[in-house]
């Protein structure tokens, strides 16, 4: 592990303490139901039809893989190299009594063997964090068994571009849509380097690992508002704050 991911693994850790003051919390909403978004559902339903057995790279306090327990996935294994938040989701899974289990490891790389998965489900602030996203894409296509689907539900590229003003969406004058990285001030970034990734290169490496593209949507709406701004301008419905993948190997 170089210094930058290092670095920002330290950061991960320390934002991931979230997770454990807000576990009652958390625990709660794990036991209702939207905890998967109306979209991914829908795009994910004939995949989640066949029971798979699912690998979540990134997968931070763990709600995502209780939803998709409870849309028919067999069982969910989460790979997050955040100890503290791997802990935390095993604790909320085991007390809810769901098929899922975490492993503390960097993606890519993952410990699990190939061919090990019907699906492999990532996204909503994980991609940030991948320094080499050709060797992340080659990760998934080994742990895909053959025929086997990647979802990526992911904050949309040019995200990092948007201010959040009230009254008018505006550009930062300090970031570029095709530069490499930045440094994020904000929660949960608190001074991490977060890669940036457009869509071309996006969909090229997942391409370029075999993986088939079967499905890539943009939307309006982020999948993610901070509590303490909640109507920036960027969120009307003009720009693109989300987008859905959905390949097959």
């Amino acid at each position: 592990m170089d210094e930058v991911v290092a670095s920002n693994q330290a950061v991960w850790e320390q934002a991931s303490t979230k997770h454990v003051r807000e576990y009652d919390e958390l625990l709660e909403e794990a036991r209702g139901d939207g905890l998967l978004l109306t979209r991914e559902l829908e795009l994910l339903a004939p995949v989640l039809a066949a029971e798979p057995v699912v690998v979540h790279l990134q997968s931070g306090h763990g709600l995502d893989d209780i939803g998709l327990i409870k849309a028919g996935a067999q069982r969910v294994v989460g790979i997050d190299y955040s100890s503290v938040a791997a802990g935390a989701a095993q604790r909320r899974a085991r007390e809810l009594g769901m098929a899922c289990h975490y492993l503390v490891a960097e993606v890519p790389g993952v410990p699990v063997a190939d061919a090990c998965a019907d699906l492999v489900y990532t996204g909503k602030g994980a991609l940030i964090w991948m320094r080499d996203l050709d060797a992340w894409a080659r990760d998934i296509a080994r742990v895909l068994r053959p025929g086997g689907h990647l979802f990526v539900y992911e904050a949309h590229p040019a995200v990092p571009l948007w201010t959040w003003d009230e009254d008018e969406p505006r550009i930062r004058p300090d970031r570029s849509y095709f530069a490499e990285s930045h440094v994020n001030d904000t929660f949960p970034g608190n001074g991490a380097r977060e890669w940036q990734w457009n869509l071309g290169q996006i969909v090229t490496a997942i391409t370029a690992a075999g993986l088939h593209l079967e499905t890539l949507e943009e939307y309006a709406e982020p999948f993610w508002r901070p509590q303490d701004n909640t109507n920036a301008a960027a969120w009307s419905g003009r720009l693109p704050n989300s987008y859905a993948l959905l390949a097959r190997r």
